[in-house]
């Protein structure tokens, strides 16, 4: 396959966390092409040079008046659940807090009753629609967190899902254990033999079956301490598993310092995140995942500090957070224009987050998150003459098509059929 006479070819090139001044740089080619063999890349250039990597089977893509990027990528998504909660929207409105909607036995708990009540066949047909929806909008890898289980069964029931979902559809599903979601409520008055089920007997267990690569844990007021999200995530490295950390999400209680502290992947969300946290996570260079869009949806009245982060020398990710209470969306589209008009973050910005440093949020930086030779063929094509109208005309699905593994999944905008 060669996609030929590209308006705005970005590349996002580099495999490695991208911060400061390497931030704004997106690797902008113009009249480009991007020439595959199988699932890889082959050759990038501009001009013509495509003729030479010319056969007569290939399949040639016209990308006049057509921004191409790396397939983007999701690295915080809680896709796999079951139930709705439209019904807190009032509550929302009424200026009832997360984590007060949450005590009253809302929220998370919500989704974990009907979680636990959907089978496993249930859960792969919803999820693959959310799925199917991230790829018409562009998303090629998705990280997907449990976490509405919050026992043993279910717990492993989500990751299976997670496994399946990998399996089924062409994008790449990579798996994380959160079962630190929250304390569930039959735990309610004696969450030590929570805390002590996740680190004995899920931990282990997941780590002997290979049903995830990380383990997060939501450090927050009200919901784990710093103490007891340490204590969880260190029983994770001692199983060998990477760690992520749901942390600060709106207070400031440390979770950005241990993130630091423990080496993590990734700290997501840092909305309260405090000026020492994002030194300690620049410092140990720390991928700083942040969710724009549940700060929208929660009403916060204020977005995480990216640009503190950017200066300080944090390598920032965006993600959708997608999730059925506080971030309800499938597209990292939407999320272009909260960051821009949120966090004031520069199209070349927001895409390097999308791509490759979203891909250093995974670990999956070596294979994918730029158009690189040699990387996988994950390409988004956008109806758009350039990045910054692709980041400026907002609202609408600005995806023509998709590669995946050298593969067309999505042309003008809808599934191919037959791809799974």
């Amino acid at each position: 396959m060669i996609i030929k006479n590209i308006d705005c070819l970005v590349t996002c090139k580099g495999s490695y966390k991208k911060t400061k001044d390497d931030l704004k740089d997106a690797g902008i080619i113009e009249n480009g092409y991007v020439a595959l063999e199988e699932d890889k890349i082959k050759a990038v250039g501009c001009g013509d040079g495509y003729r030479s990597y010319m056969s007569s089977q290939d399949v040639i893509i016209d990308g006049k008046g057509k921004t191409v990027t790396p397939g983007l990528i999701d690295c915080h998504t809680h896709v796999v659940y079951a139930g709705s909660r439209e019904n807190e929207l009032p509550l929302k409105l009424n200026n009832v807090s997360y984590i007060d909607i949450l005590k009253s036995g809302g929220g998370i708990l919500s989704t974990v009753r009907k979680t636990r009540e959907a089978s496993i066949e249930e859960l792969i047909d919803k999820s693959r629609k959310r799925v199917d929806l991230m790829l018409m909008h562009g998303t090629t890898t998705i990280e997907s967190k449990s976490g509405y289980g919050l026992n043993f069964d279910d717990e492993i029931k989500m990751l299976q899902v997670n496994k399946s979902l990998n399996e089924l559809h062409p994008i790449d599903v990579v798996s994380t254990y959160l079962g630190a979601h929250a304390v569930p409520e039959e735990y309610k008055n004696k969450r030590d033999d929570y805390i002590n089920l996740i680190i004995n007997q899920i931990i282990p267990y997941i780590s002997k079956n290979s049903l995830a690569e990380f383990v997060d844990c939501f450090c927050e007021e009200g919901v784990f301490t710093v103490e007891e999200s340490k204590k969880i995530l260190q029983a994770a490295l001692n199983n060998n598993l990477q760690v992520k950390l749901h942390a600060d999400e709106i207070e400031a209680i440390g979770g950005a310092e241990l993130a630091a502290e423990l080496n993590a992947v990734s700290a997501e969300h840092l909305v309260g995140a405090s000026t020492e946290g994002i030194k300690a996570m620049a410092k140990k260079k720390v991928v700083a995942a942040l969710l724009p869009a549940t700060s929208f949806y929660l009403m916060l009245n204020k977005f995480a500090n990216a640009r503190a982060m950017i200066e300080a020398g944090v390598p920032i990710a965006l993600a959708t957070d997608c999730n059925p209470g506080t971030s309800p969306t499938e597209s990292l589209q939407t999320i272009m224009t909260f960051a821009c008009f949120g966090m004031k973050l520069l199209p070349e910005e927001i895409i390097n987050a999308m791509t490759i440093n979203a891909a250093c949020a995974i670990n999956r930086e070596k294979q994918i998150g730029s158009i690189e030779t040699g990387k996988k063929a994950d390409i988004t094509i956008f109806n758009s003459k350039n990045l910054n109208y692709l980041v400026y005309h907002f609202g609408i699905n600005a995806v023509q098509s998709v590669i995946k593994n050298g593969k067309l999944v999505v042309e003008n905008g809808n599934i191919v059929k037959g791809i799974d």
